[in-house]
């Protein structure tokens, strides 16, 4: 009798376990103010969160222009591919948190009007860690993101490397000296107006607050050893706008004999191609979580 029940416990665990979900909780409200107006942001709790006793660790997941807080939800389904994947022990069970970057670029705008990079590093982080049950601590927080938030994350592991073990930049909106120069105007004021500055053309487009935000610059000004405290997942697709800058991302750290990852998969600027590259951008930053 007590082979059946503890036969049919077993059973039963495995049922609910195979159906666990994880918690979305969208269009959160932090009252930020450094930005004086409330900012939205949805966050992803592993399906154990509320019978669990532990912290878990976090990674930020930022979207990119034009989305908002629930993009990774609704057009990348971080949800069921995180819940899949925690699942079969491809990543650990983690908090992931996805705030509305609006058009920020994550950086403090040029005319002090939106200084985003103060709310996410003084405000957001803390507030996350005060309301949710985190390990608070370098090693088991992480941050990716795509386009506008690809270049966000990097640019927040470069500036902040003692806050952030791991950064996985999908189609990171990098793009050379040259580019910037060499860009339309309408793509130059599509992209940057709000952050860096308006009726900008040629040279006068790198501007102290572009140079001060600028991933290849920053990395060419730091140590091999500064560089290395946080571990690097690149990915962008052979078809995207974005290749050249992301190439010479992974040049400048290799020539600067930085440990990364790069990868330029089959694919473009997408949903399609995101959808298929967060997991393994994720279990890249769980690794770093993991007990060596």
């Amino acid at each position: 009798m007590k082979k059946i029940q503890l036969m049919l416990l077993f059973v039963f665990s495995f049922i609910i376990g195979s159906f666990a979900q994880g918690i979305v909780k969208e269009k959160q409200v932090i009252k930020s103010t450094i930005l004086n107006k409330e900012v939205h942001y949805t966050i992803y709790l592993p399906s154990d969160y509320y019978t669990s006793e532990r912290n878990y660790p976090v990674t930020y997941l930022l979207h990119g222009h034009g989305d908002a807080d629930d993009g990774w939800i609704q057009f990348g389904e971080v949800n069921r591919l995180a819940d899949d994947a925690i699942k079969t022990g491809k990543i650990p069970p983690m908090i992931i948190v996805t705030p509305d970057g609006f058009t920020s670029f994550y950086i403090n705008a040029a005319d002090g009007n939106l200084n985003y990079e103060d709310f996410f590093i003084k405000e957001l982080i803390p507030h996350i860690e005060k309301t949710y049950k985190v390990k608070a601590e370098k090693r088991f927080r992480g941050i990716a993101g795509l386009s506008m938030g690809g270049y966000g994350s990097l640019l927040y592991a470069l500036k902040y490397p003692e806050l952030f073990a791991a950064a996985a930049p999908l189609s990171a909106a990098i793009w050379t000296p040259d580019q910037i120069k060499e860009m339309s105007k309408s793509q130059f004021d599509g992209y940057f107006i709000n952050s860096i500055g308006k009726n900008l053309m040629g040279a006068d487009r790198l501007t102290p607050t572009w140079l001060a935000n600028s991933p290849l610059g920053l990395i060419d000004k730091k140590t091999k050893e500064e560089l290395s405290s946080v571990r690097y997942w690149i990915d962008c697709g052979d078809d995207d706008f974005l290749t050249i800058g992301n190439a010479q991302l992974h040049i400048t750290l290799t020539n600067k004999n930085v440990p990364h990852e790069f990868r330029m998969r089959d694919g473009a600027h997408n949903w399609t191609y995101w959808r298929t590259g967060i997991i393994n951008a994720l279990a890249f930053i769980g690794d770093s979580f993991h007990q060596k």
